[in-house]
């Protein structure tokens, strides 16, 4: 009798892990608090240049053989990506960039929009160019994610605006050892590094800083509980049904 009563106390300990091992509903949906037929102002926060940022400048004006000797490289309609990367301007430590015959532009925490006007204005006011028209783009924007995600890695984008879910979905978006509500963006700006912590079971970070991924930004997703532990007890629920089965197996065997 004693014999029965341990096994079966065996039996319900493991199934009691098992239990207490599964996620539920509020742990694995995303965006809890949706709500239908409400629409809200999206508001962009333009992006500011950083170190390392490699930069596209395209220069023209009305004449077009004027802007050449102020654009650096060849024509870009054929070039791949990595040529542009290769012909671009790397913003140094200083935040500075070295245009032809312009010499150094300070370019380091300003937006694509400012640089555009800054370079725009000395060419006029310098008596460069007539009526120029200047083009940015960073050539380099990256995102890192890490974490419990499918294909964790560094992912380039071209966008100028990209979400936080777009770049979860470059990688393959959370798993379902994900700790949804603790998902953590790190972001330098100005020098500064900033700390952001992200529950993705719910929108009101939807209206913050966060919404939008900035160049370089580090997203880290926490794995939850549930896989913290299996990790130190159990591998995962096929491991914990297999010893399940053959715990019960034993049990039938030596009580017949």
């Amino acid at each position: 009798m004693n014999f029965h009563i341990k096994w079966r106390g065996y039996l319900i300990i493991l199934l009691v892990l098992f239990l207490a091992s599964c996620a539920t509903r509020k742990d694995v949906i995303l965006f809890q608090d949706l709500e239908e037929n409400i629409s809200k102002e999206v508001i962009y926060t333009a992006r500011k240049i950083q170190i390392n940022d490699i930069l596209d400048i395209k220069i023209s004006t009305i004449n077009p053989e004027t802007a050449i000797p102020y654009n650096s490289g060849g024509s870009a309609a054929m070039a791949s990506p990595q040529l542009l990367i290769l012909q671009g301007y790397l913003v140094s430590v200083e935040g500075n960039i070295s245009l032809p015959i312009l010499g150094e532009i300070p370019v380091g925490n300003k937006t694509i929009f400012e640089i555009q006007n800054d370079i725009k204005t000395k060419l006029e006011e310098d008596g460069h160019l007539l009526s120029p028209t200047v083009v940015v783009r960073i050539l380099n924007a990256k995102v890192t994610i890490l974490g419990e995600v499918n294909q964790p890695g560094t992912y380039g984008y071209t966008e100028q605006f990209i979400t936080l879910p777009q770049a979860l979905g470059y990688a393959g978006d959370v798993t379902i050892s994900a700790d949804r509500k603790q998902v953590w963006l790190i972001r330098e700006v100005g020098g500064k590094r900033h700390y952001y912590k992200v529950d993705l079971t719910q929108t009101d970070w939807f209206d913050s800083p966060v919404y939008t991924i900035k160049q370089n930004d580090i997203i880290y997703v926490y794995p939850n509980d549930v896989k913290v532990k299996s990790a130190g007890f159990i591998g995962n629920t096929g491991t914990v049904l297999s010893v399940l089965s053959i715990l019960f197996s034993t049990y039938i065997l030596l009580t017949r």
